[in-house]
């Protein structure tokens, strides 16, 4: 692996207007989640409102790491608390077969260090990761119009977005049979009909890794979890396939994956500020510095998701100063992350707050 290089403040850059593309932005989220609380009644994410899985699991950080990887939450090895967030892009709870882009967010609990700013009376590092390598929008104006867009149809037409998933799914498959395949037909509802537990997550944008800089992923190892890869799942059968799907591997078997980091080693093929950048693994491999591993389990029901989809938010903001999110999407989200948090909070009754434990959360462990 080419030595990795060290942060500079210069890879940073504004964004033209980007404080005004940051209020444009938050108005929009507040929208979405106005018109989904107005038809539910429940406070429900702007992005990321239907989750799949609600899991517990293990951050077991590797030891002897080289000095380059034992950075900030992987300075040295432990064994920490992990809740696990599996979702769907949309802000409205819509049948499965509106098929869209997967999330997988991860709250690590016992992080140790100092915090950045707004989480420092916390204990978690969150890592917000999502199926695709790369950022869909290479900056927060693309960003912003991609969302105003979905906004506009927000708990609309559920019939005709049932329709228009399905015309996309068949433009994705034969995208796919050229060899390559489409962030925006995916995004609009074209994603394949396959098992969310077989694919990899990717935090798309990077963060500080102590003095360097990096990118996430989360890969399945478990030779149950890889045989998932790819394989297809019915949205005719249950319009919560997808949760069912969650649940049925749980409730016989664990999972593990591997985190993985990719170091930046060249800023010019490795931009901080291009979100839909892909970076090279011929440059810099991603290379693994910890394992999550979750027995078997419930996998979802109404407690969790009271206790989590209602009880929690997910940010890459609450973590540690080592862990610092980069680039002008990472900023124009920090407050977006907050305010929605504090919007739920009020319409739910209850301020949203970091758990410190796992200790009372509704967890049913299969076989207890």
């Amino acid at each position: 692996m080419r030595p990795p290089i060290e942060y500079d403040s210069r890879y940073e850059v504004l964004e033209a207007d980007e404080a005004d593309t940051q209020a444009d932005l938050l108005d929009v989220l507040h929208a979405i989640a106005d018109t989904t609380f107005r038809d539910t009644g429940q406070p429900l994410r702007s992005v990321h409102a239907k989750s799949h899985g609600l899991l517990r699991a293990e951050l077991r950080v590797l030891p002897g790491l080289p000095s380059v990887l034992a950075q900030g939450l992987f300075a040295a090895p432990a064994n920490l608390p992990v809740v696990m967030r599996l979702s769907t892009t949309p802000g409205d709870v819509l049948a499965d077969s509106v098929s869209t882009p997967r999330g997988m967010a991860l709250k690590v609990i016992g992080a140790q260090g100092p915090r950045l700013p707004g989480s420092e009376n916390d204990a978690t590092q969150d890592f917000v990761l999502v199926n695709a390598t790369t950022f869909l929008n290479a900056g927060p104006k693309a960003f912003l119009a991609g969302l105003s867009m979905l906004a506009a149809t927000t708990d609309k037409a559920p019939a005709l977005k049932k329709m228009l998933s399905a015309a996309l799914r068949q433009v994705e498959r034969a995208i796919e049979k050229t060899g390559t395949d489409s962030a925006a037909v995916k995004g609009m509802g074209g994603h394949p009909a396959t098992h969310p537990l077989g694919d990899s997550y990717y935090s798309q944008v990077p963060i500080l890794f102590g003095p360097y800089m990096a990118k996430v992923a989360l890969v399945p190892t478990a030779v149950g979890l890889t045989r998932l890869h790819g394989e297809p799942v019915d949205y005719g059968a249950d319009p919560d396939v997808l949760r069912q799907a969650v649940v049925d591997y749980f409730a016989q078997q664990g999972g593990e994956w591997d985190l993985r980091v990719q170091l930046c080693t060249n800023i010019e093929e490795m931009p901080i500020e291009d979100a839909s950048a892909e970076w090279p693994e011929a440059l810099s491999p991603y290379v693994t510095v910890a394992r999550v591993v979750a027995p078997p389990q419930i996998g979802w029901s109404e407690a969790l998701s009271t206790a989590i989809d209602e009880g929690m938010s997910f940010s890459p903001w609450h973590g540690l100063a080592a862990h610092r999110p980069l680039g002008s999407v990472n900023r124009v989200r920090k407050a977006a992350y907050e305010m929605s948090s504090k919007l739920r909070g009020r319409r739910r009754g209850a301020a949203i707050v970091e758990p410190v434990s796992l200790d009372g959360l509704p967890f049913d462990l299969a076989g207890h």
